[in-house]
């Protein structure tokens, strides 16, 4: 890979057991995103700049070939970033088993991905349908996001939708819609829900959100809700 003088990574999470279901895996957190979720819990990471370059992670993650399964690609918005498809690249090479957390906002970079094998798992963020999306989000990517569901099914990579609720902005009704557009979509398997966390810096200032969801209720025959906590 070309020498890359920049720095996209905020920070390394050197091990995790959650983010990447069955393996141990490291996160490398890419600055910067196109989105400004009003319950986005990274400020610093979404509004923030990167120090660390992918040379340095490389190096990073060469020291721990034996140790970790996987690497978690996240943020912010790790497709964002130039040169994305190299590093992801290299990482597959020296064996390690890559997953993709993102908002579905870069289609065609995530095409290229699958085109090479070059990733492993992804998971796809759900902000909202339509009707809220731009509210949510401060964006108008829904286009991009439905894209990037499309390409999934399509493909068959393994993939997980999730959903981040805050009762002010999600409420029971709408995650029932989410959950009809998914099956109208064909989309069968799990689908996480994550709450907000309460008392911690986001973008925008809400209330206090309330966990009130049923998973077994709001479960179908195709897909089944579960709910991380």
């Amino acid at each position: 890979m070309k020498k890359n003088v920049s720095t996209p990574i905020y920070s390394i999470t050197p091990f995790t057991l959650l983010d990447y279901a069955h393996q141990s895996a490291c996160i490398l957190w890419f600055a910067g995103c196109n989105m400004r979720c009003l319950y986005c819990y990274n400020p610093e990471i979404v509004l923030g700049k990167g120090s660390i370059s992918f040379e340095k992670a490389l190096g990073f993650l060469r020291s721990r070939k034996i140790l970790l399964d996987g690497v978690v690609f996240s943020g912010g918005e790790c497709l964002l970033h130039k040169n994305i498809i190299e590093l992801i690249a290299e990482v597959k090479k020296m064996g390690f088993l890559v997953k993709i957390d993102t908002n579905g906002s870069q289609p065609k970079v995530l095409k290229t991905l699958i085109e090479n094998q070059l990733i492993d798992y992804v998971a796809l963020d759900f902000k909202a349908l339509p009707e809220h999306f731009e509210k949510i989000t401060q964006s108008t990517l829904f286009s991009a996001f439905e894209k990037s569901l499309h390409l999934l099914l399509e493909n068959q990579l393994p993939f997980e939708v999730r959903t981040t609720v805050h009762s002010e902005l999600i409420r029971e009704k709408d995650i029932q819609l989410m959950i009809a557009y998914l099956e109208n979509k064909k989309y069968s398997g799990n689908y996480y829900i994550q709450y907000f966390v309460n008392d911690v810096k986001t973008l925008a200032k809400l209330g206090h959100s309330f966990r009130e969801l049923d998973s077994q209720k709001l479960s179908t025959s195709k897909i089944k809700v579960c709910i991380r906590k």
